[in-house]
């Protein structure tokens, strides 16, 4: 039953999202047959164009573009949170057709919130972790210890903490919400690391789409209004140095 830790990782993206989305955006005002304005949007650098796409607020060109990230070592309580976005594809690990039991699996593994091992109750946590999983075995055992008939009912022992792995496919214009909503201070810490990571290695493949990308306040005023943190600035810096 080890503990889990956060691992993303970036598997597939739209080959030159940047073109894809200066085609969408410039087809919409030009004559040009579609052969030329690929041979035209192809010769040129589109970093200037994408970012007075953004600048305008222009953003149904970005839906061309998608991002499919594997991500593992989150808790259950994270991915609840991910897929109330819903314009964007998930394929979720099952805990009915895939066995937590410790025989055979190791046992489920878990996050360890850092607030509790920050007033010195990690070692009390894991106690309860291996409390569960001794119930876990013991109910699936009692269910016939193999397949979804045991694993169904026996998975309704499991905790909020118990460790998931989940694939995630969001557009461009998705994306953006997504750590728009999801990298600022006041989103749970989980799911702010995640977004904040899944940033990052956007920003890799394509840097100018998510240039100016973070929480609502990395571009204008805090929206969170009288619940703002409070670190404006140093909020913008962060983003705006992260690579």
């Amino acid at each position: 039953m080890p503990e889990s830790k956060l691992h993303v990782v970036l598997l597939r993206s739209t080959p030159d999202p940047e073109e894809v989305i200066a085609q969408a955006a410039k087809l919409c005002y030009s004559p040009a047959s579609i052969d030329d304005l690929k041979k035209q949007i192809e010769s040129k650098n589109q970093a200037n164009f994408i970012g007075k796409l953004t600048d305008m607020r222009h953003h149904s060109p970005l839906e061309h573009a998608t991002f499919t990230f594997g991500v593992e070592g989150i808790s259950r309580s994270c991915s609840h949170q991910i897929v109330r976005h819903r314009l964007a594809s998930y394929s979720q690990q099952s805990q009915r057709y895939v066995g937590q039991q410790s025989g055979k699996t190791g046992g489920f593994h878990f996050v360890v919130p850092p607030g509790i091992d920050k007033i010195g109750k990690k070692t009390w946590f894991i106690e309860k972790m291996n409390i569960i999983q001794q119930w876990y075995d013991e109910l699936t055992e009692a269910l016939g210890n193999e397949g979804e008939r045991a694993f169904e009912d026996a998975r309704f022992l499991l905790p909020n903490a118990a460790e998931t792995k989940i694939i995630i496919t969001m557009n461009a214009r998705e994306l953006l919400h997504f750590i728009q909503v999801r990298c600022c201070n006041r989103a749970q810490w989980e799911v702010r690391e995640l977004a904040t990571e899944m940033l990052r290695q956007a920003k890799q493949v394509s840097p100018h789409i998510f240039k100016d990308a973070g929480p609502g306040c990395v571009n204008g005023a805090c929206p969170e209004g009288k619940m703002t943190c409070g670190e404006m600035n140093e909020v913008r810096t962060r983003f705006k140095n992260l690579s």
